[in-house]
């Protein structure tokens, strides 16, 4: 295919090959005001196409109002009078004028807006009419019908001058901009072709997160162990590791705190914002949004949370339907399938649903967690015994077998006061003692604080209620782990539910 040079003789060059000037005149200086002339001209013309086109812009909208206004006085659509019609369209023009301009004028300046260049016009046009009228001679009662036609008349010839004005315009701007194309300028210069090697953006990182869930589970060893309520806790490593993964879910990416707000069933906006941030897509980015969902909703922040969770499954949902199973997904949402829209926003309702119930039983038992509290224990049911009294001492006193040499009255006050020490406990520990049960006693010192739990089992143990020293039961408290010495059975531990 033959080239075509033709376009080289558009440039305007100021080379100096071409340049005759006076000899008392340096060449230099011809030079740089053949330069400056060539510059002058290319602003004058760029001037002057953009001064034609607002003026045809700005006549291309008047022209149409000023032709309806003198359609409106040749041939009146109502019997009112033509100069009242014109005089009306005069005081709203001045009274209430449109603040509308065209682009780079002052609208607060009322000769600069479209109904101040029209109010100018109309008021040029009535003063002519007027000066005809009074130098025509006419009598008052051909007023009316004098000045009506000069107005019609007026308004006609103004409509012809702006159409005439408008085609002159055009046929103007439309030489200048031929003219204007003759030349190739520093303006029309731009990029042929252009090899430019963009590397391919790296893949984003995943998130911490994804790296702790998909760390191989530990091995499983069979070991026998002794179980002991008070003995120190073996697993802070264990609880700091959850701590750690917790930071790790609620923490996002500012490009997933992002995603995660935008709204439910917006799936051509989470589609649109996937294609745009690569970073949302990646390994462990579903997982942290259910860990922000959890915290959300267990700071009382439903509807965010709500949000988080239908933003997780979206990625899930486009992670299980394979390599392309994230345009096949939303391809099919947007599509408005309400079959699949249907099962999605089921699964949402349904994960939320569980998340909601697990917060629920977190906060419980926060409110319950980390409190010491006092716990019995026996290597058997039957090395407990519980000899809680049904009443005071009985009038008539017999004292059984192996007694025979013990005071009476001594018998009598002993079981006095572990009667009054019975009515002194808590109406619940009495109806827990009565059953006998260690799992009932248990639930109430549970309840208790350490402290008071302690006292009352020091009461008991007094007044042999429940005899730590005599039977299988011992007091492993720490005044009774002192005092004793031996192995314990009662026992004191932190529980964290």
């Amino acid at each position: 295919m033959p080239l075509n040079y033709k376009k080289w003789d558009q440039l305007e060059l100021s080379d100096d090959s071409d340049i005759e000037g006076h000899p008392n005149v340096d060449k230099r200086s011809l030079i740089r005001w053949k330069q400056r002339d060539i510059h002058e001209k290319r602003e004058a013309r760029k001037a002057k196409i953009e001064h034609l086109h607002a003026q045809i812009a700005c006549n291309t909208v008047l022209y149409p109002r000023i032709q309806s206004i003198q359609a409106s006085l040749e041939t009146p659509e109502t019997d009112q009078p033509r100069t009242v019609y014109f005089n009306s369209l005069v005081e709203k023009l001045e009274t209430n004028p449109s603040k509308e301009c065209p682009p780079g004028n002052d609208p607060s300046q009322l000769e600069q807006t479209y109904d101040g260049m029209l109010l100018s016009l109309l008021r040029q046009v009535g003063d002519a009419a007027k000066v005809e009228f009074k130098d025509s001679g006419a009598t008052d009662d051909q007023r009316e019908e004098r000045i009506g036609k000069s107005l019609a008349d007026g308004m006609k010839e103004h409509v012809v001058r702006l159409k005439e004005t408008i085609d002159n315009d055009s046929k103007e701007l439309e030489e200048e901009i031929k003219e204007q194309k003759k030349h190739i300028t520093s303006e029309d210069m731009h990029d042929g072709f252009a090899n430019k090697y963009v590397p391919p953006k790296p893949e984003p990182a995943p998130l911490p997160i994804a790296a702790k869930l998909d760390k191989p589970a530990t091995p499983k060893t069979t070991t026998t162990e002794f179980e002991v309520i008070n003995s120190p806790r073996q697993e802070p490593a264990a609880e700091e590791e959850a701590e750690d993964l917790d930071d790790d879910v609620a923490n996002l990416t500012p490009s997933l705190e992002a995603f995660s707000k935008l709204p439910l069933r917006g799936f051509e906006q989470s589609f649109r914002f996937i294609q745009e941030h690569r970073d949302v897509v990646v390994p462990g980015a579903s997982d942290a949004l259910l860990g922000a969902a959890f915290k959300a909703q267990y700071d009382n922040k439903p509807k965010y949370s709500k949000q988080c969770v239908h933003q997780s499954l979206l990625l899930q949902y486009g992670d299980k339907l394979g390599v392309d199973g994230l345009r096949v997904f939303f391809k099919k949402m947007i599509a408005g399938d309400k079959r699949a829209e249907a099962v999605f926003m089921d699964d949402v309702e349904k994960t939320y649903a569980h998340l909601v119930n697990r917060v629920r039983i977190s906060q419980e038992e926060a409110k319950k967690g980390g409190r010491e509290t006092i716990m019995l224990a026996s290597e058997n049911d039957g090395d407990i015994t519980f000899n809680v009294p049904a009443g005071p001492p009985p009038d008539e006193l017999i004292l059984g077998e192996g007694m025979e040499g013990m005071d009476i009255e001594e018998v009598r006050k002993a079981l006095q006061f572990r009667w009054e020490i019975f009515k002194d406990l808590p109406q619940n520990l009495q109806k827990a003692l009565q059953t006998e049960e260690l799992v009932e006693v248990n639930k109430v010192l549970g309840e208790m604080e350490v402290e008071e739990a302690e006292e009352i089992l020091q009461r008991l143990d007094m007044a042999g209620i429940i005899p730590f020293s005599d039977s299988g039961v011992r007091d492993e408290t720490p005044a009774g782990r002192a005092a004793a010495g031996l192995p314990p059975i009662c026992r004191r531990s932190r529980l964290r539910f």
